[in-house]
């Protein structure tokens, strides 16, 4: 009776932990290519690499245990070593993507050499590849670990049962599916929405803990036992670090990617956001001491010393050229400082639509989450916009949401699409036909549509296949312009009217701009849609983007990686 009793713990203990260490490892692919996928903009790709090569890893891992000779000491040590890795490797990726980045204008300091003299070549180039591809390493090491737990699982417990189980593998494969699969939904709900170094030593926790119950439950059977105690001890302090420190040491690190002072990090549940500073000197204006750049996932989303030159070409075509201004959309634009240059021009309603929630609550009352003097700088960049009484914001994904207002039967006289660039899978798809054709539904007769459409220089198949698209959702007229943002180089925008006149014609019957801007002029701003020689040349070979067909996701990738010299 009491053998009965025995075995049902020990099958009980080993089913419970081959589930929760089937769940950790899950979130263990989750984390290292969330976080490659932030710190380098390639999220889509490096998940679904990752995770086929942590699926690989584990089948050779699930070779290699045959040849753990003790499986009872082969278990301890491979949680202890799961545990480290787990809590320590996403610091260590930021730690070296950090090195390799600031190393060539350590050198440069060093050695007073000039700018265009910056060493990026060679070798240094080699160390810049290898810690950008350090995740995989990370992940394959990881996998190859993990892959080890069933075998060794296996093993023990048909030594406790002293005999072959005929349902052996299928009792523990069914506990890791279900196990991954709770895994996965807690990296959903709980774990994606705090801070990534925290996830980590959480999840290692766990492998510290099934480590710990395995080590009192075969204590007889182990040889290495004070050791195990001590390494417990020593790895669990390592993990209390990681949990109470481990955020603000990769903050430090990841700050180290700027050229400017980090003065704020916040994870949101969709993006990372960085606010940097540099400091200018004594000025009369104490707001143009300094210049404030806002960064998403590492990408330089506005400069505070040019986005006037951004937001005129973005907000004063759609708006000079259109009708009306009484009810304007705006998608995405959570920074209001697009909103900022629409209320300029006195409209009765305008409906802006972000997906990140956190976003909008720091631009929209940046002195309950910013430093005073950087929410001081916030609120006189987008001077107060989102707080406006005739700002309706919603606070939900574009593309669903913009069914709701067709069946509202909405009309606007002008709709602005202020998106990041379609770096990930899940913007790609509001750049399809299919969304600016619901768009298109929703603008009025007489109004424009402006959309913000990366830059016709550095991706110019990208640039090129936004204007086909918004031509093949019935827009018929379609134009593009483009001028120089200091911050990110040439830069280009589409504007589209759905019937009537041209959009550049409209611009041509105006005498000025109905607004004064501080930038741009109507001479300008008409010159802005004269493109090079053959610029359009290859157009015809250029995809539209159909939703599903991650098109211009594609370009864009292709053009980034081209520009980062990662080919």
């Amino acid at each position: 009776m009491s053998a009965k009793k025995s075995h049902f713990i020990d099958d009980t203990l080993l089913i419970l932990a081959m589930a929760v260490l089937a769940g950790c490892g899950l979130i263990y692919e989750y984390l290292l290519s969330h976080y490659a996928g932030r710190v380098l903009g390639v999220m889509e790709s490096t998940i679904y690499t990752m995770i086929g090569l942590m699926i690989v890893s584990m089948g050779l891992g699930a070779f290699a245990a045959r040849k753990v000779r003790c499986a009872f000491n082969g278990f301890v040590y491979l949680e202890l070593i799961i545990a480290l890795l787990g809590a320590c490797s996403i610091l260590i990726i930021g730690g070296l993507i950090a090195i390799t980045q600031t190393l060539p204008h350590i050198i440069s300091d060093m050695f007073s050499l000039p700018p265009d003299m910056l060493p990026k070549g060679g070798a240094f180039k080699q160390l810049s590849i290898i810690a950008i591809k350090s995740p995989y390493f990370f992940g394959i090491t990881l996998g190859f670990l993990i892959g080890m737990e069933i075998p060794l699982i296996a093993r023990i417990r048909e030594e406790v049962h002293g005999q072959h189980l005929s349902n052996n593998l299928g009792t523990i494969y069914g506990a890791d599916y279900i196990g991954a699969g709770i895994g996965a939904a807690i990296w959903v709900v709980f774990l994606l929405s705090i801070d990534i170094s925290k996830a980590a030593a959480l999840t290692a926790s766990l492998n510290l803990i099934a480590g710990a119950f395995f080590v009192l439950r075969y204590w007889h059977k182990l040889t290495w036992r004070k050791t195990f105690i001590s390494l417990h001890f020593v790895l669990a302090f390592i993990i209390l670090l990681m949990f109470n420190y481990g955020n603000q040491w990769l903050n430090q690190m990841n700050s180290l990617l700027y050229l400017d002072k980090v003065v704020h990090v916040q994870k949101t549940r969709y993006q990372q956001l960085t606010f940097t500073e540099r400091y200018l000197g004594v000025s009369a204006d104490t707001e143009q001491s300094s210049i404030i750049n806002f960064y998403i996932n590492g990408r330089l989303q506005f400069s505070s010393l040019d986005e006037h030159i951004y937001h005129d070409y973005l907000v004063a075509p759609v708006l000079a050229g259109s009708a009306r201004h009484d009810n304007i959309l705006i998608i995405g634009g959570g920074d209001g400082l697009a909103l900022r240059d629409v209320l300029k021009y006195d409209p009765k309603k305008v409906t802006l639509i972000d997906l990140d929630s956190e976003l909008i609550d720091i631009f929209k009352t940046p002195d309950q989450f910013l430093n005073a003097n950087l929410a001081r700088k916030i609120e006189h960049l987008n001077q107060g916009s989102l707080q406006d009484k005739r700002v309706t914001i919603l606070r939900s994904d574009a593309f669903i949401t913009v069914n709701e207002l067709l069946k509202t039967r909405q009309v606007f006289d002008a709709i602005i699409v202020d998106l990041p660039d379609p770096s990930h899978p899940d913007l790609n798809k509001l750049y399809t036909v299919n969304f600016y054709a619901r768009l298109q539904q929703l603008l009025s007769g007489d109004g424009l549509i402006a959309i913000q459409s990366t830059s016709p220089y550095h991706a110019k198949e990208s640039f090129i296949s936004i204007g086909k698209t918004l031509s093949a959702a019935n827009f018929v007229h379609v134009q593009q312009y483009h001028d120089n943002v200091p911050s990110f180089g040439e830069w280009g925008w589409t504007i589209g009217a759905k019937m009537g006149k041209s959009p550049l014609a409209r611009l041509n019957n105006l005498n000025q701009l109905p607004i004064k801007h501080n930038w741009l002029n109507l001479a300008i701003l008409r010159s802005a849609f004269i493109f090079p020689n053959n610029f359009y040349s290859n157009k015809e070979s250029i995809d539209i983007n159909i939703l599903g067909s991650h098109t211009l996701y594609q370009l864009h990738q292709k053009a980034w990686t081209t520009q980062q010299g990662l080919n």
